[in-house]
């Protein structure tokens, strides 16, 4: 039997050797701590919390620096080039020594046949203004200006088979078009027969008269 008024133990009946928590008789209930629980902390930083950053760029975002590769493995983009004004100037002269050719054979031709004879010197007239036309819009390359001596030999030749055509259609009184058109291996052969020394002399005078007129352009 235990013997009687045996002191209780405070709370459970714990002792209070090795219960940090317990305090002896008598003594007073620990206070709670004052200041920050967590003892010396670091100040907070102030500015920018994410530390230095390079300044935001300005301008295109995706442009390509230089010594930088070039976005998604390729080359930077370039625009196409203009197209070259060399190239422009040629084929306009070509174009035009062409409708001037057709233009003056034309002109040439139904000259022939209204005076039913031939008339060389109006030859030269033909070559000059084929070649002056070309290189007037063409400019002075020498494509053009060879383009408009082949060019105008074919407008005297054409010429004259159209003033053929005329005299033949004339005197056979039928339409120029038939003639032209439906006989043509008989206008041509009535040419030759008939072209002689002369002839030939004043389409090649006519061919170096469409050089002069391109120089005469510029």
């Amino acid at each position: 039997m235990q013997p009687p008024n045996q002191p209780q133990q405070p709370y459970g009946g714990q002792p209070a050797d090795g219960n940090p928590y317990a305090a002896g008789p008598g003594a007073a209930a620990p206070t709670a701590p004052t200041g920050n629980p967590y003892g010396d902390q670091p100040p907070a930083p102030t500015g920018n919390p994410y530390g230095e950053q390079p300044p935001a760029s300005t301008g295109n975002p995706f442009g390509n620096p230089q010594g930088q590769p070039a976005p998604f493995g390729g080359a930077p983009f370039s625009p196409a080039p203009p197209a070259s004004p060399i190239r422009n100037g040629l084929a306009l002269g070509v174009l035009v020594a062409f409708g001037a050719a057709i233009v003056a054979s034309i002109v040439y031709g139904v000259l022939l046949g209204s005076i039913e004879r031939e008339f060389g010197y109006a030859a030269i007239g033909v070559g000059f203004l084929v070649g002056f036309a070309a290189a007037k819009l063409g400019g002075s390359n020498p494509v053009t200006i060879a383009a408009a001596a082949v060019f105008s030999v074919g407008a005297i030749y054409f010429g004259q088979l159209i003033g053929y055509a005329m005299v033949m259609a004339d005197a056979a009184q039928v339409s120029f078009s038939e003639v032209f058109l439906d006989h043509f291996d008989t206008v041509t052969r009535v040419w030759k027969e008939d072209a002689d020394f002369m002839r030939y002399l004043f389409i090649a005078l006519g061919a170096i008269a469409a050089i002069g007129g391109a120089k005469k352009a510029n």
